[in-house]
């Protein structure tokens, strides 16, 4: 159970996670806004899902892209360090950080500046095909580092078969990466999600993920909505949801409160 890993979720069954999905930060393609308007967009969006009821909050660079294959500029993370001070000053609920593409080291710096509980690593261990490259995992220096900031009390959520990516070479079984990410790459998670952003997650491979991952926990971490919502209930322990609680559902809208509540209902 996820309570295991983050004491606050003691008496959820199975946490909501809500997306902040950051907007172009400075420096990026895209960035239209001041760190001004983006962290007044965050905070609503952030202040939207704790009134719907989620549990969790897990900020991310998503409007960045063309995202970095390796490491993220010095801006990208004294941006995301902004957002996260913000947001951690005015809620108190379990909160996570992910640097895309995977920048994991920069992800647990700023999670050890703002006291957050958790990170999610897309590539921990082994190789990915995606539109950035090839990405490596790093979990030997990611480990290591963790250790030496003593900062073992934040957590790393562990994406398989990672969204927007595939397997380099031939493909295994998903049970294999589920193992090998759990027991040679020291993950304290699972994340299991669809081939994209706000896609849905495969049950079935929820289901082998889950069998082989043993007592770690396993998180849906894409595509929930009110459709799916009862179909991956029984094998996970817990969401995370960005997309499905946007205004019409789409993910650079704002989040929209009737949505978050109506799902929320639904996994009560």
């Amino acid at each position: 159970m996820l309570s295991d890993l983050i004491p606050e979720w003691a008496h959820i069954r199975r946490p909501v996670i809500g997306m902040l999905h950051a907007p172009p930060l400075p420096g990026a393609p895209r960035c239209s806004s001041e760190m001004r308007g983006i962290t007044q967009f965050v905070l609503r969006d952030a202040e939207t899902l704790i009134r719907g009821g989620v549990n969790g909050l897990l900020l991310e660079n998503f409007g960045d892209a063309p995202f970095a294959r390796r490491r993220v500029s010095a801006g990208t993370v004294a941006a995301l360090t902004t957002l996260a001070t913000a947001v951690r000053s005015r809620f108190d609920v379990p909160f996570g950080i992910n640097v895309l593409r995977n920048d994991a080291l920069s992800a647990l710096a700023i999670a050890v500046a703002v006291d957050a509980a958790f990170i999610r690593v897309n590539v921990l261990t082994g190789a990915r095909l995606t539109d950035q490259g090839i990405i490596q995992g790093n979990a030997h220096t990611l480990l290591r580092e963790r250790s030496r900031l003593r900062a073992d009390r934040i957590r790393i959520f562990a994406d398989v078969n990672v969204k927007h990516s595939v397997a380099l070479g031939v493909e295994r079984p998903i049970e294999e990466e589920a193992a090998e990410t759990v027991q040679r790459g020291g993950a304290d998670g699972l994340i299991v999600s669809g081939v994209g952003t706000g896609r849905p997650a495969d049950v079935a491979e929820l289901r082998r993920v889950k069998q082989a991952g043993g007592a770690t926990p396993v998180v849906v971490g894409s595509g929930l909505d009110p459709e799916s919502a009862a179909a991956y209930a029984a094998d996970a322990d817990g969401f995370i949801v960005g997309t499905g609680l946007k205004r019409d559902g789409v993910v650079t809208n704002p989040v929209d409160e009737g949505r978050v509540a109506a799902l929320l209902a639904l996994l009560a």
